[in-house]
């Protein structure tokens, strides 16, 4: 299985500096934020994909309806939960209040009622995993966030210290080949 993980558009979030990892309060793309999912399809054009996912927030499938539209594909949004940002337990807390905890050891601290990056990891092989299972020779679009994105390329051969310290700008993607 072929998967293109892209991380959401610009969100209103980022620009305030504030975290979001609570699917329940809407946090939405800004106009900056659509026009990079406008632009990122002028460079997934003419890729064959047979699904497409995203993760629950609003950012995320605003991120993928938009690719899905600029891309001409006719193709419905699933939501699964797998794709979720990593849980802080720090919804409406500045950005930097999360990263100044991890920072010691970003692959296994984790914040109270949060989840630890290795643990995030798990999560999305869950998810490559089962999809590999029913669509093996398939090309799937997902959207998600930096933070699962990363683990994602930790589970296919990336360090996973350097991929729990990197950084992917909006609507920057990483291509997986995923077989169980």
């Amino acid at each position: 299985m072929k998967l293109d993980l892209v991380r959401h558009g610009e969100s209103e979030a980022n620009v305030a500096g504030i975290i979001n990892d609570d699917p329940r309060r809407p946090v939405n793309l800004t106009e900056r934020g659509r026009r990079q999912a406008r632009d990122a399809a002028t460079t997934l054009a003419g890729i064959p994909f047979a699904l497409a996912y995203a993760s629950r927030f609003p950012r995320a499938c605003q991120t993928a309806e938009i690719l899905l539209e600029s891309l001409g594909l006719d193709l419905p949004v699933i939501q699964d939960a797998r794709l979720d940002e990593r849980r802080s337990g720090l919804d409406g807390h500045p950005v930097e209040a999360f990263n100044g905890l991890v920072r010691p050891d970003p692959m296994r601290i984790k914040p109270e009622r949060g989840e630890s990056f290795l643990e995030q990891m798990e999560r999305l092989r869950s998810f490559l995993n089962e999809l590999a299972d029913r669509q093996a020779g398939a090309t799937i679009l997902a959207v998600s966030h930096e933070n699962p994105i990363l683990a994602a390329s930790a589970l296919t051969g990336r360090n996973p210290e350097e991929a729990a310290r990197g950084a992917l700008k909006n609507c920057e993607w990483l291509v997986l080949d995923w077989t169980r």
